[in-house]
């Protein structure tokens, strides 16, 4: 049986790779335009947010968990700046933007809620 970490398990931590993945795609995308700054951008927010989260479940107080979930919600954050210059620079459709947006917005909620618990 493979080894499980804790996060593994955190809900936000699953929507968190699955947004990384969609972003992972749009950067594949801009790559192929040759834009590898605003790819390399996109892929280090996008797996920060799941990085904060997974590093956070390995601390040793809630405290520092609370923060780590902090970082993750703000990453979420520059995650929704990126892609807004990104539709405005027409490198991604107002679609896309939209549901990305929405992706990210339930996330950082959720991310909110979660911390909320951790009393």
């Amino acid at each position: 049986m493979a080894t499980k970490f804790r996060f593994q398990d955190l809900k936000i931590w699953q929507s968190a790779i699955e947004i990384a993945d969609e972003l992972f795609d749009i950067a594949d995308d801009l790559e192929k335009k040759k834009l590898f700054r605003f790819a390399e951008q996109l892929r280090g927010s996008g797996m920060s947010v799941s990085n904060n989260i997974a590093e956070g479940s390995g601390s040793s107080s809630k405290k520092d968990f609370k923060n780590f979930l902090n970082f993750a919600r703000r990453s979420a954050f520059e995650n929704a700046n990126i892609l807004i210059i990104l539709e405005r620079r027409s490198l991604i459709n107002a679609v896309q933007l939209d549901k990305k947006l929405t992706d990210l917005s339930i996330l950082s909620r959720q991310i909110t809620n979660f911390q909320k618990s951790l009393k």
